[in-house]
């Protein structure tokens, strides 16, 4: 391999950090789980990012065990176009764990989840 062909070695101080402010500034940014770039909202447009987040579908998964509320995403996320989001409602303590892991699984993203008075919602955007 000749010196043209090798990745450029970082200095100390050169990394994440530093790329996730270079990738900001050029108004891209990197995913938490490092999936690839997200754009970043002008200053202006974050309460409409917040409103494209509205779930388009709720699925109440609440009082189910597991594996279903899995099922009911697996089989209802296609009704929903890429891009926007499906709610998942469950009280199951393995769904905190398990709605996570599907999208890793089927590379969907994993929104959010917020406590609910009985159990949690969990928010996932269809990526294909």
């Amino acid at each position: 391999m000749s010196r043209q062909q090798r990745s450029p070695r970082r200095g100390p101080g050169s990394g994440a950090q530093s790329g996730a402010q270079s990738g900001a500034q050029s108004g891209v940014r990197r995913s938490a789980l490092g999936l690839g770039p997200q754009p970043v909202p002008p200053a202006g447009q974050a309460a409409s990012a917040q409103a494209a987040s509205a779930p388009v579908l709720i699925l109440d998964a609440l009082g189910k065990k597991c594996p279903i509320p899995i099922i009911m995403l697996a089989d209802r996320i296609g009704e929903v176009r890429v891009g926007q989001t499906v709610e998942v409602l469950a009280d199951d303590p393995a769904a905190k764990t398990d709605l996570p892991a599907w999208c890793a699984l089927k590379s969907h993203e994993f929104v959010r989840t917020a406590a609910l008075p009985a159990g949690w919602s969990f928010l996932v955007r269809r990526s294909y």
